[in-house]
């Protein structure tokens, strides 16, 4: 066969299709199969009403989300971090500024009403410092120094109301001590951050009762981390320095070790270290127990510690803060709710 009678027999072929199969059967309707055109094509299927409806609702409520926050354009949401049983959540909004940065004023006006002045009656005086509330049924975070020995507890809110608290748990070992106040409901807790994300350089606001002044507000920075700080972990050690109101104002001072120093006194022979957040945010008696706080409102420090240089003995605390304040760090007290709430590491 040559090369012009090849192509007429495949031009054959195609007119007429392959000898190997048959013509095609005379057409005869038929029904449709399920979900399918009837010549063929796919027929459309509505969506269910389960999965394929769902997919679209948080794209939907995800861009209205999105709106909401680029629409506000001056506020950033803060929400409620307290692990906690049945605690109320809270959302507060922190005003920014027209570079987009928050002020001290916004932070200070979201957070005052979640710091409390603390009032600790013994024997010995009152030692009056401060506290942070992390529950709306009134579990308030404090140091265990401002607290240790008391007979009688009292707290002050922003409000000006009062309540008597009781001491749930205390943990010398960290400082840390846990409050309840009583009869109290729908109070504001603190959003806790995560003091891990703190950097060096940081700006702060450190809200407390220094010398019993309830709801002073400082700022400063982050000067350092990490420093270890050694306090008295006894309860009666250091009672020469309670004199009037005691380790948390008034006429003394808390006393503590840093760096191979001793500072506002004799921290005693039964002592503990912690890492701490050092910070020149104004710190003076009375703002033991209460907040260090970024610029979105959270709260990464409860502040415990600060040296006062004073030329006279070690229970005048005239000299104020010289820039020189540290704080535990807020994931230690996260991390030791739950061993308070069931009575701290000392019962």
């Amino acid at each position: 066969m040559n090369e012009n009678s090849s192509r007429d027999s495949g031009a054959d072929e195609h007119r007429n299709g392959p000898a190997a199969y048959p013509p095609p059967p005379p057409y005869e309707p038929q029904a449709p199969a399920y979900g399918t055109h009837p010549y063929g094509a796919p027929a459309p299927v509505e969506p269910a009403a389960g999965r394929g409806s769902r997919r679209t609702v948080p794209l939907v409520a995800t861009v209205a989300l999105v709106s909401a926050l680029v629409g506000g354009g001056t506020a950033a949401l803060i929400g409620n971090a307290t692990a906690s049983q049945s605690a109320a959540t809270s959302t507060r909004v922190v005003g920014t500024s027209a570079t987009g940065t928050s002020s001290v004023a916004s932070v200070a006006a979201a957070v005052s009403p979640s710091i409390v002045e603390v009032s600790a009656t013994s024997s010995d005086g009152q030692s009056t410092g401060s506290g942070v509330i992390v529950t709306s049924g009134g579990e308030i975070v404090t140091n265990n120094h401002v607290i240790s020995g008391a007979d009688t507890v009292k707290v002050r809110f922003s409000s000006g109301k009062t309540a008597t608290a009781k001491v749930v748990g205390t943990d010398s070992a960290k400082d840390l001590a846990l409050l309840k106040a009583q009869d109290v409901s729908g109070l504001t807790p603190a959003s806790l951050g995560d003091s891990g994300q703190v950097a060096v350089g940081d700006e702060v606001v450190a809200i407390g009762s220094p010398e019993g002044l309830t709801g002073t507000v400082t700022s400063g920075i982050v000067s350092a981390l990490d420093r270890d700080v050694t306090v008295a972990a006894d309860e009666g050690q250091g009672q020469g320095q309670r004199q009037g109101r005691g380790y948390g104002g008034g006429d003394s001072r808390w006393p503590f070790e840093f760096g191979g120093g001793q500072y506002n006194g004799d921290v005693g022979s039964s002592t503990t270290t912690y890492k701490a957040i050092q910070t020149d945010a104004s710190l003076n008696p009375g703002n033991s127990g209460g907040a260090l706080i970024n610029m979105n409102g959270e709260i990464i420090g409860i502040n415990s510690a600060m040296y006062s240089a004073s030329s006279s003995s070690a229970g005048d605390s005239t000299a104020g803060s010289i820039g020189l304040g540290f704080a535990i760090p807020v994931n230690t007290v996260k991390a030791d709710l739950d061993t308070l709430r069931n009575g701290g590491s000392d019962s």
